[in-house]
């Protein structure tokens, strides 16, 4: 565990504007990244044992994570 937060701007710098841009001009796009921020800070806090959680529920917030992540770059790179 790194108990680095994986923001968005941090994961894909190279999309950092077309993220800005995407998230005011798609709504689903904007529902996603909401999402995936959520999530990670959900992540974040349990890796940082502010909210510790068992590691059952930790993985499954990380798969959830990685999910939105993929999708998330399959729009921005589409």
């Amino acid at each position: 565990m790194s108990h680095t937060p994986h923001e968005l701007h941090e994961e894909f710098p190279q999309f950092a504007e077309r993220t800005g841009e995407m998230k005011q001009a798609d709504p689903h796009f904007a529902r996603l990244a909401e999402e995936y921020h959520e999530v990670n800070r959900k992540v974040h806090r349990a890796e940082t044992l502010v909210e510790p959680m068992d590691d059952l529920a930790e993985m499954d917030l990380r798969k959830e994570r990685a999910r939105l992540k993929d999708e998330l770059y399959r729009l921005l790179s589409a």
